[in-house]
């Protein structure tokens, strides 16, 4: 039996419980978790603005230690570190089949499964987004598993599944910040703080954080941003005055809520390009009118996962960890127990800190 937090139903409290977790059949991995990073998409689930079958172990992101395979597993084996995939590809589906296999269709196929029974009374689980990371350990499919870089710690590494790849690839595969270009990045969060590292590895001039609290002044700051703005109704008007009047070429939105991503557009220069990363609810209604679309010529595109390939990336992304020019630690404002998921919830609805990280 392994302890974890499970999530009963939705808009329930998180439960710590003991767990039964059976030995990994064929094609699967038995997972020692190191570390789990908690997501504003962890929220999302437990409230019910993006959908799992329940009830569920939560948590994506995260990297730990193989302790046993199942029948046919090779690409790794007991002792092993590994960095957990929560949205594995296919490769059959049409999305795959164009390269682009953040978006396959099958990516969430196994959070239907049963993987778990919770041991005070045999009930079913299912491992939330495929990986059921907010646990000691964990059984998954062998494609939700990638050897973890070498030289980056564990602990670090969980930060690379979701945060990191996520920030990172808004910034370099969806927007496509050019050298000398202008940021903002709304929302310092643990996403945010990882597009705002992005940026300055893609050597952006000038790199705008935007967020509510004053107090993240200073991680945005450490992060690589050259100016900070507290989110206010005069936003975009601040940000165009930084900007010579003619606003910043990317904005990248990672907060997932429809006047954020109204000021994200409305910061950006005529003919430049807005990212949305933060998922918002369906009640979250965006509003254009034709004529502006006409005239300032802005490109608005969504992000999935930053459109990241994570067997591509994350030896990208390990790089950048060993050169320095990424650090990860730094994402990381609270390490926390299990027991401390819930109050890490309640921060993020606070708007507060960066990351919080379950460490094992």
């Amino acid at each position: 039996m392994v302890r974890a937090a499970v999530l009963p139903s939705v808009g329930a409290p998180l439960e710590i419980a003991e767990i039964d977790l059976p030995e990994p059949g064929p094609g699967q991995v038995r997972v020692r978790l190191a570390a789990a990073g908690v997501c504003h998409s962890d929220l999302s689930l437990s409230d019910g603005t993006m959908r799992v079958p329940v009830p569920a172990v939560l948590g994506h992101e995260g990297a730990g230690t193989v302790v046993s395979v199942g029948e046919g597993v090779t690409h790794v084996a007991p002792g092993d570190g590994v960095v957990l995939n929560w949205a594995p590809s296919c490769g059959a589906c049409h999305a795959c089949s164009l390269g682009e296999v953040w978006l396959c269709a099958n990516a969430l196929a196994g959070t239907a499964d049963v993987y778990a029974r919770r041991a005070s009374d045999g009930s079913d689980l299912h491992p939330g987004l495929n990986v059921a990371a907010f646990a000691e350990e964990t059984v998954v499919a062998a494609s939700c598993v990638l050897p973890a870089p070498d030289g980056v710690p564990l602990a670090d590494a969980a930060l690379l599944g979701c945060a990191v790849l996520t920030g990172y690839g808004a910034v370099h595969h969806s927007a496509r910040v050019r050298p000398d270009e202008t940021v903002a990045v709304f929302g310092v969060g643990g996403v945010g703080l990882a597009a705002l590292q992005a940026a300055r590895i893609a050597g952006a001039s000038k790199i705008v954080a935007v967020d509510v609290s004053p107090e993240k002044e200073s991680l945005a700051r450490d992060a690589g941003a050259t100016d900070y703005v507290v989110a206010s109704d005069t936003t975009a008007r601040e940000i165009r005055g930084l900007t010579g009047k003619q606003g910043v070429d990317v904005a990248v939105e990672c907060v997932g809520r429809a006047v954020t991503i109204r000021t994200a557009w409305d910061s950006t220069r005529r003919g430049g390009r807005t990212t949305v990363v933060g998922i918002g609810g369906k009640d979250q209604q965006v509003t254009f009118n034709a004529l502006e679309i006409f005239h300032w010529g802005r490109t608005l595109a969504g992000c999935v996962y930053g459109n990241c390939d994570p067997a591509r990336d994350l030896p990208v992304l390990a790089e950048h960890v060993r050169a320095g020019r990424l650090d990860l630690g730094s994402l990381v404002t609270d390490r926390i127990a299990l027991d401390g998921i819930p109050a890490a919830f309640d921060n993020m609805i606070a708007g507060k800190g960066g990351r919080a990280l379950v460490v094992f």
